[in-house]
């Protein structure tokens, strides 16, 4: 019914940026808060940064200040910016919505599949 697809993955140097971008698609009535998650090899999945319809954002201690959460409502994309890039970013990164599914109104937990970020010289 709804699909979230990550993009914008890459390997990067330390102190570089990259730019993820997350589109919803199918059957959205509306979407709620929107999630960026990141799991690193042997490590539990862990918050990086959300943002509300309204655009309230908070980022994880780790991110604040490198990173910024962005959305674009008309396209259903959440987008993460990410400066200053250090190696332990490196993770497999993955957007999350709260998504109000057209014609049953009933709400659910989408999940991307992940993009792979690396960060290395």
């Amino acid at each position: 019914q709804v699909q979230l697809v990550e993009s914008g993955g890459g390997l990067v140097q330390p102190g570089g940026s990259l730019r993820l971008s997350c589109v919803a698609s199918g059957s959205i009535l509306s979407i709620h808060d929107m999630r960026w998650y990141r799991q690193a090899p042997g490590k539990e999945r862990e918050l990086v940064a959300y943002i509300t319809r309204g655009e309230s954002t908070n980022y994880a201690d780790s991110v604040k200040g490198r990173f910024t959460i962005s959305r674009d409502n008309a396209e259903n994309t959440v987008y993460l910016q990410m400066n200053s890039l250090k190696p332990e970013d490196t993770a497999v990164y993955y957007c999350n919505a709260y998504v109000v599914v057209l014609k049953t109104y009933s709400g659910m937990d989408a999940w991307g599949k992940g993009t792979l970020v690396t960060v290395s010289s």
